[in-house]
């Protein structure tokens, strides 16, 4: 049990610091070559970094133990936590698309392709050692927070890789004879990257919601706890089960013999 736990503190605390790093280096890279994806891969990042260190709060506090005004625990904070960050990330994206519709309405804006380039190929290689690493954690404890990390990662992983195949366009376009379309490479990669994107935090939102509904686990969970239910020689038609954070619900209808 310590093990799993040390092991999700290492992972959350790893990608606070990866989310720390990216956001410096997207922000003063996006500023330093005028352009609206880098800056958005920083300000992703950035808030990656709050989000990130909310989810070290909350995973302190689900493990707090059961009291009296809360009997079953503080489980119910991570599925709050991570709707806390689809919200966010949601914003982001949303405010990213609106810059971008404007940028192009307002003719496209210049960008140094090959310098931008350069940030997304390292961007590439940083984000996809941290996603690794938290999925590889993820798979040995289950922890929701590290998946909704994961998550995140996995987003900015593609992000990247994105922005590294825009540029390498953008770059293309610079040395043939339809160089003038050049400026709009930035403002409709980042209109197509925040539009695709909109729908990693709208499914964390609705998962989140529905835990807290206390809406019944995966299949393949419920298949599992069936079995187990089984095993103990329990009818498992006659037990409720809802996910909520870390734990388990059980509601069993018990009948009287004789």
């Amino acid at each position: 049990m310590f093990t799993s736990l040390a092991r999700e503190n290492m992972a959350l605390k790893l990608s606070a610091v990866g989310a720390g790093l990216f956001a410096v280096a997207g922000i003063v890279w996006g500023l330093w070559v005028d352009s609206l994806v880098i800056l958005f891969d920083g300000a992703y990042s950035l808030v990656s970094l709050a989000l990130s260190l909310l989810s070290l709060y909350a995973a302190r506090i689900i493990r707090r133990p059961a009291t009296e005004d809360y009997p079953f625990g503080m489980g119910a904070v991570e599925p709050l936590v991570i709707a806390v960050k689809g919200l966010v990330i949601g914003l982001v994206c949303v405010l990213s698309f609106a810059s971008a519709v404007v940028s192009i309405l307002q003719g496209g804006r210049p960008v140094e392709a090959g310098m931008a380039l350069i940030f997304g190929a390292v961007s590439v290689v940083g984000c996809l050692v941290v996603w690794i690493y938290l999925r590889w954690t993820s798979h040995r404890n289950g922890s929701g927070l590290v998946l909704a990390e994961q998550g995140q990662w996995l987003m900015d992983t593609v992000l990247s890789t994105a922005v590294m195949l825009g540029f390498a366009i953008a770059w293309l376009i610079e040395r043939s004879e339809w160089s003038a379309l050049s400026v709009y490479a930035d403002p409709v990669m980042m209109l197509l990257i925040s539009g695709y994107f909109m729908t990693v935090p709208v499914k964390m939102v609705l998962g989140a919601v529905q835990e807290l509904l206390l809406a019944a686990p995966a299949e393949e969970a419920m298949d599992e706890i069936h079995d187990a239910l089984k095993d103990l020689g329990v009818n498992p038609d006659a037990v409720k089960v809802a996910k909520l954070g870390p734990n388990l619900l059980l509601e069993a209808k018990l009948v009287r013999i004789g």
